[in-house]
């Protein structure tokens, strides 16, 4: 199975490559292709640029600020990645490793406790074969990311009440360094601590393998309320009173968006009560928000499987598909709402993104509120996580249709002027950011933590395991 793919990147690569003494392989993306086919398994895949596979596979869910790719390629087994790594730094070659829908099976370990899981294995494929066993795990919440891309900066998901982060499950890892070196790492190694937060910045991890856990509750149920833009200040207060410190059953998740047969001219609150073993959302829960007035709500039941749908992130949701659209996010964690700031943030995203003459009517405001118990229950200091601390994951997403530098720093300049809102509203003189949804702009100690002490662990690791910066494509530790 295709579990991710390798990108040989920089438009004059190739052309540096014919400069520099190396072999004449290298100075082309056919010869270079040539070699490696070689050397990889039959059922891997080499595309070159101007083919339909090559678009395919190196099309991104947002196109901001996109790499420019000379070569991609889709391994198919473990040493297909050691090779393409170990050719292209014989070259010079960068290279940029990435995941998406494609995966290998999860596999159930005999012990019932663990399953190994491919390195780009979507979230959706891990739920599936899980639940079909009876199973469950900590993933990321929206279907169509992976696995193990959220996994490496942390990850939030729907059981993290329970069992902790995405991270956290973590038992051993089999990475790929720079030096084209293949080895199996766990507790006992001393990047163990750096994998479970930064772990983009160390090598391509090919497979996990990660702690499952028994299903204990098969019912779900949600309380779906929609309200209009001037309940802003009603709703947050109730979600402060009402909804902090929440039990490992509850999440409460809402968006602003635009959602024209309700108000063509300003986004729409939703908002969304979680309760895990249940088909009725307790009424202590819903009861508040039903006082405020919203416009409609709606009751569900059903099984974990549903939940992206519900929340709209399942792989046939909007904000799951690739388009050729750009897409930015800007994060801020915070401790509770701050109702002035909510207000004034609200008050700005519906004049620049409300009604359909807008190029960023497609764009959302999501708040994340998930239960804390198992992130909050194991030591901060453990993982290169930083924000264990933090109750609510604040993110504006705008989307648009890419036209170039001049609407791109239009985002730019909306999107941290309204997460700079959140920010000073949060009362923290520091940005938490969660670096999976990173901007870019928030600098290493906003993603991996002010601590001096972390940003020296972390750059000694670097400069152990990754001396060249090879991996420094996401989110670089320096």
């Amino acid at each position: 199975m295709r579990q991710f793919g390798v990108a040989l990147l920089s438009a004059c690569a190739f052309c540096a490559a014919s400069h520099n003494s190396y072999p004449a392989d290298c100075e082309s993306p056919e010869g270079f292709a040539q070699v490696l086919r070689n050397s990889l398994s039959s059922a891997a895949a080499i595309y070159l640029p101007g083919s339909e596979e090559f678009e395919e596979v190196t099309t991104r869910w947002s196109e901001f600020s996109t790499p420019t790719v000379n070569l991609a390629v889709v391994p198919a087994t473990e040493n297909d990645v050691v090779e393409t790594v170990r050719r292209a730094n014989v070259c010079g070659l960068p290279i940029l490793a990435f995941n998406g829908v494609h995966g290998s099976s999860t596999t159930l370990a005999q012990d019932g406790k663990t399953a190994t899981i491919g390195g780009g294995t979507s979230s959706k494929t891990v739920t599936d074969t899980l639940w079909a066993s009876g199973k469950q795990t900590v993933t990321g919440t929206c279907e169509c990311v992976s696995y193990l891309g959220p996994a490496l900066g942390g990850g939030h998901g729907w059981l993290q009440g329970h069992h902790g982060l995405v991270a956290d499950q973590f038992v051993s890892l089999n990475i790929i360094f720079a030096d084209g070196t293949l080895k199996t790492i766990d507790s006992s190694s001393d990047l163990w601590w750096a994998m479970k937060g930064a772990g983009h910045n160390f090598g391509i991890v090919t497979s996990v393998t990660a702690k499952v856990y028994d299903i204990e509750h098969r019912d779900w149920a949600i309380e779906t309320l929609t309200f209009s833009g001037d309940k802003v200040e009603a709703v947050y207060e109730a979600a402060n009173r009402y909804l902090s410190n929440l039990p490992a059953e509850i999440t409460n998740w809402s968006w602003w968006l635009n959602e024209a047969d309700v108000d063509p001219d300003r986004p729409i609150i939703l908002f969304f009560i979680i309760q895990e073993g249940a088909t009725i959302v307790d009424p202590a829960y819903v009861n508040p928000f039903r006082d405020i007035g919203p416009i409609s709500s709606e009751t569900k039941s059903g099984s974990y499987r549903d939940l992206a749908t519900w929340t709209l992130i399942a792989v046939d949701s909007a904000p799951c598909q690739i388009a050729g659209r750009a897409n930015t996010r800007f994060p801020v964690y915070v401790r509770e709402y701050n109702v002035t700031a909510q207000r004034e943030a609200y008050d700005i995203f519906a004049a620049n993104v409300g009604g359909a003459n807008s190029p960023f009517s497609g764009s959302t405001f999501l708040f994340e509120g998930y239960p804390q118990g198992g992130v909050q229950g194991i030591d901060s200091d453990s993982t290169a996580f930083a924000y264990r601390s933090d109750s609510l994951l604040i993110a504006v997403r705008l989307g648009y249709e890419p036209t170039g530098k001049e609407l791109d720093d239009q985002a730019a300049q909306l999107g941290n002027q309204l997460r700079d809102i959140i920010h000073r509203g949060s009362g923290y003189k520091d940005l938490h950011v969660y670096v999976n949804y990173a901007y870019g702009n928030e600098k290493p100690e906003g993603w991996y933590g002010y601590e001096r002490w972390r940003q020296a662990r972390l750059k000694e690791l670097k400069h152990k395991y990754d001396p060249q910066g090879h991996f420094n494509f996401y989110a670089p530790i320096e």
